[in-house]
């Protein structure tokens, strides 16, 4: 995502270190990727720990996983259908109610590297729909924090989602700390 940081903005105390074990301030070494356990943290500081566990233990192909998978893409559908937007704006929710079902497709396919890529353009879009232009302004990781601390903190992963890219053209594509990582956001809007 193209947000940044205002000048001088730093993370909350309780979510720094959780945060910045997952998504390094300098970013990610040349063959290094995320430990679960820093994913599993992340998921702590926002909140869905629970949920997270218990879905992330799950096999892949299990009637549960997939129940949940189809009640995220019914209430991110719902997110972007119920957003009251400018009727000048009708055409990007049209557009992002496109990229979903490709979104989907990359998920049943097991390929996270691309799966997290769609996801990081479809919250950029969806913070759009939400915010509008603040979602472009340099202090839109600071303002979500000031709305919400859990929710900051969610706009703030969905902007490191694309650090993720230059690592996963190292690492398998189905690789389970990928589906970690995918599953935080799955897990969090899920419940927004």
């Amino acid at each position: 995502m193209s947000r940044g940081h205002a000048a001088g903005f730093v993370l909350p105390g309780e979510y720094r270190k959780p945060a910045e074990r997952l998504f390094p301030e300098k970013g990610y070494l040349k063959g290094q990727k995320p430990e679960l356990k820093s994913v599993a943290a992340f998921a702590k500081s926002l909140g869905i720990d629970v949920d997270y566990q218990r879905l992330l233990a799950l096999d892949k192909n299990s009637g549960e996983l997939q129940t949940f998978i189809e009640h995220f893409q019914n209430n991110l559908d719902l997110l972007i259908q119920k957003t009251w937007v400018e009727k000048a704006e009708e055409r990007r929710k049209d557009h992002l109610q496109d990229k979903i079902p490709v979104f989907m497709s990359f998920i049943e396919k097991g390929d996270y590297p691309k799966a997290l890529e769609q996801f990081a353009l479809i919250l950029e879009e969806l913070a759009f729909l939400f915010f509008g232009i603040q979602s472009s302004k340099n202090d839109f990781t600071e303002y979500t924090f000031r709305i919400d601390a859990q929710m900051g903190l969610f706009w703030w992963y969905g902007a490191r989602l694309s650090m993720l890219k230059d690592i996963s053209e190292t690492i398998k594509t189905d690789d389970k700390t990928l589906w970690a990582i995918l599953l935080l956001g799955l897990c969090y809007l899920t419940n927004f």
